[in-house]
């Protein structure tokens, strides 16, 4: 996800990772295990997706290593706030940061002044992902991407959309939309994704982009008409919602769904990296998180670091492009 970030097989592997690796035993590595308290930073606010998967994690590494693994909350700035603590730490396995499209993404293109690359960090392995979902007030009458097309087209400029906030993944969601099919709607950002399901249910906006939930129970109340998700398969818990490349020829490639993984320093030696890897794929198999996990309309998404580290790649790309296209530039405030 970003033409600034990298030189992203570094993600991988560099020569500060190969060098603090030569300085440790063989053996301590082949069985690494914490020797101190592991803390797990959440860039986000408690509560939130992101925090409920950092204290998933933390509660199984306790279990399985034996030591006590703590999550730090450290919201702000789009996620960079937390993002930095872990940068600015030793690759010793005792710092893990949970990632998603904002800081580890969206944030290489869309920031001016970010005092990060994503070369400072170590792909491990991805958590889960979860679709976006675009509803519609049912005032509209629209019921599908299709009707939303053609209304757009027969009303120019008469709907709105909104968002959690300017850059956020909703946000892009709406952008790309837009770009492919060269309609246009009046962009309504909100200070979260709380303020944005109001104004959608109080009519105040037509359109509303978000992640599945909170809006599912809404669309399921009838409170919102539900016109599709935005990841290329339907999801488990709503399959009678189309996706958005269901709905036409020019969205055939459309794929963007909110993921929350895991990362640690550039310099954490790859025997530590594969050790936090293995306990990732663990976890996301015992059938109590996977219930969790379906419950929160997302599916659990195991990768080996490689396959994180392209993931990150590709969606870094695809974010930096649709940047671009709509022109935006922030400040980290």
């Amino acid at each position: 996800m970003f033409s600034k970030a990298f030189s992203r097989r570094s993600v991988l592997t560099g020569a500060t990772a190969i060098s603090t690796a030569a300085l440790l035993p063989r053996a301590s590595l082949a069985d690494w295990r914490p020797t101190e308290t592991v803390r797990v930073i959440v860039p986000a606010a408690a509560g939130g997706t992101t925090d409920v998967m950092g204290r998933l994690l933390a509660a199984h590494l306790q279990s399985a290593w034996g030591q006590s693994a703590v999550v730090e909350n450290r919201s702000g700035g789009g996620g960079t706030i937390g993002t930095v603590e872990v940068i600015r730490q030793k690759g010793d396995g005792h710092t893990i940061l949970i990632g998603n499209p904002g800081p580890n993404a969206i944030a290489y293109s869309i920031f001016r002044n970010l005092n990060y690359k994503a070369d400072q960090l170590h792909a491990v392995s991805n958590l889960i992902r979860t679709p976006n979902i675009v509803s519609a007030h049912p005032s509209t009458g629209i019921k599908s991407i299709a009707e939303l097309i053609a209304y757009i087209k027969a009303n120019p400029d008469k709907l709105n959309y909104a968002s959690s906030g300017v850059g956020q993944s909703p946000h892009l969601t709406g952008a790309w939309f837009l770009q492919l099919t060269g309609l246009k709607m009046v962009h309504v950002p909100f200070r979260g994704a709380g303020p944005a399901l109001q104004a959608a249910l109080a009519g105040d906006i037509q359109i509303l982009f978000d992640n599945l939930y909170p809006s599912l129970p809404q669309t399921q109340e009838g409170k919102l008409n539900a016109l599709c998700v935005t990841t290329p398969e339907r999801s488990a818990v709503a399959p009678d919602i189309p996706t958005m490349r269901e709905s036409a020829p020019e969205l055939a490639k459309f794929d963007v769904s909110s993921w929350f993984g895991v990362l640690v320093p550039k310099a954490t030696p790859a025997p530590i990296v594969d050790a936090l890897n293995r306990e990732i794929k663990t976890m996301l198999e015992r059938e109590d998180v996977k219930k969790t996990i379906a419950a929160m309309g997302a599916r659990p998404d195991w990768g080996t670091p490689q396959q994180y580290a392209d993931f990150i790649q590709a969606e870094t790309t695809k974010f930096a492009e649709i940047i671009k296209r709509e022109g935006l530039q922030m400040d980290v405030n």
